[in-house]
């Protein structure tokens, strides 16, 4: 069982990417803002699934499961993005 340190370490982890992306971001054109944003948000997300969701300590077959649901949650909204435009 990992300890309260570690978690506090990811806490903050978290807290500097969301403060990151309130202070820096301001100053980048849109472009390059969006796309930093988007790697933010992904790099929160598999430090939350991964440590929070304890998926990192689960077996390998767990963690393929929940990729591909990920996976084709971001089809349909590919497929439904596309035919809006």
């Amino acid at each position: 069982m990992t300890s309260v340190r570690f978690y506090a370490g990811i806490y903050v982890l978290l807290v500097a990417l969301v403060s990151m992306k309130i202070v820096f971001f301001e100053t980048l054109s849109y472009d390059v803002a969006l796309a930093l944003t988007m790697l933010s948000a992904v790099a929160e997300a598999l430090v939350i699934a991964g440590y929070y969701q304890h998926l990192r300590f689960e077996p390998r077959s767990l963690s393929y499961l929940m990729t591909m649901g990920v996976a084709g949650v971001l089809l349909v909204t590919f497929a439904a993005a596309f035919s809006i435009l």
